[in-house]
């Protein structure tokens, strides 16, 4: 009986980690190398300068950060430009054009590439839910807030924390234009995109202009009094900062903790970041050209962002910003009133254009999840008179349109912070854990057998007689018996990996709770801090003493291990800063994803239909309906 146990527990394991093979593209189809250093910072900059960041910048500043957002923009930005780095080097270890998702699936196995799949599809849902909200308020400002006056006497939501004070109907009925837009074969214009970029930089030119000819650096070191003075009677009830309605004045009013929380909601500012590192294949150097344009890219977008911040809060006193319209303020504070309109309606087109640019790629990770039978596939249904992918587009605009109908603002921020803090602690996981691997078969097409055989070598120094048995365990984590990676040692790696990725949390949930006591000598954490902190140092050094695979990669992350250690420490440690009812939300879309998987994906994927079938009937392309990286 424990025999079966133990022999259904593995192959259930087996399952989990099942990975998917890569069939050889054609030479003829293998994309030419064309894009240098220029061409990938453009491409970078189009896709990561959000123009939603004008009215989340308001609510950032008057609540969390102060006019050190651009603190928090600075230190988010850093997070950015190590896990492009990450994500590049995982784009290294697979010869394709594809997303996390793909990259996990054949690198990590189909329970990892899952978690990344349907975690991608949560901050690209409430991304757009954003912009639709985003573009309800301009829009909204623009005819005297009289569309949320009618909705809030109309259907107000006297309902829990984190849904809206109202039903926004105008964001719920522009994704579902979209949406319908979608269905019937509208494509994705070029030219619309270009005007759109050009109209962001015109704003964020005219802002940061109108910031430093008529901001005041007193707004910067206003005191608690100054804005008690201000506030008297307030009775605002939207404050999210620790240390009273509006913290205690100056450059940081709520300290430490309010730039870390700010940095934790910033990080999707430079969400688009995988879409250069994603062009290894296409770029003329990639060894050179994709690190620099990342580092680029990500310094000119920290320049954009700060510079909009710090114009908000030279011109207005943070206190005084009105946090979901902060647009037409700077604007009142500019020298000719009438760009109000233009550059309100500007704004507001560039809002719709980005909207439709978001649906377009949104369902392009939903299908191919579900054409890889991770998800249901009904979602593949393809439109017969439009070849359109009717079913994932309109399973992603009704979610959409229902986040952006009932969450608040700052909680389909929360969510998409926490999901791409997730994604990329996934992936600088993935990177640390492969560098230490042998090499993996990743081609249908390869000898089977000489993989048997690699496995037999890799095996022969730890399965010896009695040396194996009898040698000291520390001794042979210390010092490896190969000079390459083995199998032996690629599991040490991923034990202690994870590990310290355990040991990480726990530190990261004392170092809060540590901090709310302003870090007391006095109380027990010190002790354990300590404690915690030894045993990290000691099973990274585990790590460090294994071989690396010496694969030649055109980029590889220096300071392995402890760069992607200090990176997902980071992580966690900003996702700990995330109020508890937006993690009560992303626990429950987990959830789901994991009934989804266990009760039907496990079932139905494409592995595990191709392990019942010849092997020359399970030959398939990736690239094909492959996402591109902006999908993920």
């Amino acid at each position: 009986m424990s025999r079966m146990l133990s022999q259904f527990v593995h192959q259930f394991g087996q399952k989990l980690i099942r990975k998917r093979l890569l069939e050889p593209i054609d030479e003829s189809k293998r994309p030419v190398a064309h894009l240098n250093t220029l061409n990938l910072v453009i491409l970078g900059v189009g896709g990561m300068l959000m123009t939603f960041m004008y009215v989340v910048t308001g609510g950032l500043a008057k609540y969390i950060a102060g006019p050190a957002i651009i603190i928090s923009l600075l230190v988010a930005a850093l997070g950015c430009m190590l896990f492009g780095l990450y994500y590049a080097e995982f784009a290294a270890w697979v010869p394709r054009s594809g997303s996390a998702y793909l990259y996990s699936y054949v690198m990590m196995g189909q329970l990892y590439a899952f978690v990344i799949g349907w975690n991608s599809i949560l901050p690209l849902v409430m991304g757009t839910a954003i912009l639709a909200r985003a573009s309800s308020f301009i829009f909204d400002s623009l005819i005297g807030n009289h569309i949320s006056q009618a909705l809030q006497e109309t259907f107000s939501l006297h309902l829990p924390y984190s849904l809206a004070t109202y039903a926004d109907f105008f964001a719920l009925g522009l994704v579902l234009l979209m949406t319908g837009l979608l269905v019937l074969g509208a494509r994705e214009s070029i030219l619309v995109t270009k005007i759109s970029i050009g109209i962001n930089i015109l704003l964020l030119i005219f802002i940061i202009i109108t910031g430093f000819v008529k901001g005041d650096l007193r707004n910067w070191k206003l005191t608690e009094q100054d804005y008690k003075l201000n506030t008297s009677g307030s009775r605002d009830i939207h404050a999210l900062g620790g240390l009273g309605l509006l913290g205690s004045g100056g450059f940081a009013p709520f300290g430490f903790e309010g730039i870390l929380q700010g940095a934790a909601t910033c990080f999707y500012y430079y969400f688009g970041v995988d879409g250069i590192a994603t062009k290894g294949v296409e770029a003329l150097n990639p060894h050179r050209s994709i690190p620099w344009s990342i580092v680029i890219t990500i310094f000119i977008c920290f320049l954009a962002y700060s510079g909009v911040s710090a114009a908000f809060t030279l011109v207005v006193p943070y206190h005084q910003i009105q946090p979901h319209d902060p647009l037409p303020q700077i604007i009142l504070h500019s020298w000719w009133l009438p760009t109000r309109y233009f550059l309100t309606i500007g704004t507001l087109c560039n809002f719709i254009s980005r909207i439709h640019s978001a649906m377009f790629r949104m369902p392009s990770l939903i299908y191919t999840m579900a054409e890889d039978g991770l998800l249901f596939r009904v979602l593949t249904r393809i439109h017969v008179r439009t070849g359109t992918r009717v079913v994932a587009i309109m399973s992603a605009g009704n979610l959409t349109g229902l986040m952006a109908l009932l969450f608040r603002f700052t909680d389909l921020l929360d969510l998409v912070s926490v999901g791409t803090l997730l994604i990329y602690s996934l992936v600088a996981f993935s990177v640390l854990v492969l560098r230490y691997q042998p090499d993996q078969n990743l081609s249908k097409n390869e000898n089977t057998e000489e993989n048997i055989g690699a496995l037999d070598l890799d095996e022969h120094p730890l399965d010896s007689e009695p040396e194996a048995r009898n040698s000291n365990i520390l001794k042979r984590l210390w010092f490896p018996s190969s000079t390459t990676p083995t199998r032996k040692s690629g599991q040490i790696v991923y034990r202690c990996a994870s590990l310290l990725v355990l040991l990480m949390i726990i530190l990261s949930l004392i170092l809060v709770q540590w901090s709310s006591q302003a870090f007391s000598a006095h109380s027990g954490y010190t002790s354990v801090t300590v404690l915690l902190m030894l045993l990290i140092t000691g099973v990274t050094a585990i790590i460090w003493r294994q071989p690396q695979n010496p694969i030649p990669l055109y980029f590889k992350v220096p300071a392995l291990p402890l760069l992607p250690l200090v990176s997902i420490f980071v992580n966690i440690y900003l996702m700990m800063q995330i109020t508890s009812g937006t993690w009560a939300i992303f626990g429950i879309w987990n959830v789901i994803g994991f009934l989804i998987y266990f009760g039907y994906g496990i079932r139905h994927s494409l592995e595990e239909n191709n392990e019942q079938l010849p092997p020359s009937s399970t030959s398939q392309t990736l690239d094909k309906n492959t996402p591109t990286a902006e999908s993920s």
